[in-house]
């Protein structure tokens, strides 16, 4: 694969795309919980998460088209835990609890062809950086994760102002980088919030397949390890 000659910078979601979170994340709530006497099984926890993530997914969207801060996120993640552990009577130690679990790059790793591939393209003079949904913690993971440490275009929502598949998300990037749209590139996990956003932005859109079943038109790469080619042709 090759990237079109415009295209100046790459940028890739975070989680599922270039990390995740180890243990994962079902596991993680369920020994969190147990310490604070839930009587759930790791099953149901993993359902009722999907859940209360995805409900807060659709209010946002709903109900402001997307905008956000920290604040909000603070809240967004503090209600899915009180929806998920709905048999505890205070949510709000073991909130704190799970807020600094993932803000620690222990509990995240990279996946296998990151960071070949990252610097395999930056090697090419491909200018590399980070977009997504999430808050200011992915800061701190990204510094603890060689080579995104060394990511000098990390974009994250909460400080934004605005969560994917909003249009100014993108436009707020592009801004920022100093480009226009034809000269970015996204890579990412997620149909909606990368491929298809992107995709409306003018971006070049990339989806990575890690085992989901995308639409057989999308044309998706199986591993980051695919775009290693790109910019040899520049």
């Amino acid at each position: 694969m090759t990237l079109p000659p415009s295209v100046r910078c790459c940028l890739f979601d975070a989680v599922g795309t270039l990390i995740r979170p180890r243990p994962p994340v079902g596991v993680a709530y369920h020994e969190a919980a147990r310490r604070y006497g839930c009587s759930l099984s790791g099953e149901e926890i993993g359902a009722r998460f999907r859940l209360a993530f995805r409900r807060q997914e659709s209010l946002d969207a709903a109900a402001n088209g997307g905008a956000t801060d920290e604040a909000r996120e603070r809240r967004r993640w503090q209600t899915i835990v009180a929806e998920v552990f709905d048999d505890l009577a205070d949510t709000t130690a073991l909130f704190d609890d799970l807020w600094s679990h993932f803000a620690d790059p222990r509990h995240w790793r990279l996946f296998d062809d990151v960071a070949e591939t990252w610097r395999a393209l930056a090697a090419k003079g491909i200018r590399l950086g980070v977009a997504s949904n999430f808050d200011a913690r992915l800061r701190g993971v990204c510094a603890g994760l060689p080579p995104l440490d060394r990511c000098s275009s990390l974009f994250v929502s909460s400080e934004l102002g605005v969560r994917k598949p909003s249009p100014d998300f993108f436009r707020r990037i592009e801004r920022a980088l100093g480009l226009p749209s034809e000269q970015i590139a996204l890579v990412g996990d997620d149909w909606n919030n990368d491929y298809l956003a992107a995709q409306a932005a003018g971006w070049r859109a990339i989806y990575l397949d890690r085992g989901s079943q995308p639409p057989a038109t999308a044309g998706p790469i199986q591993s980051l390890r695919a775009l290693i080619g790109f910019g040899e042709q520049r």
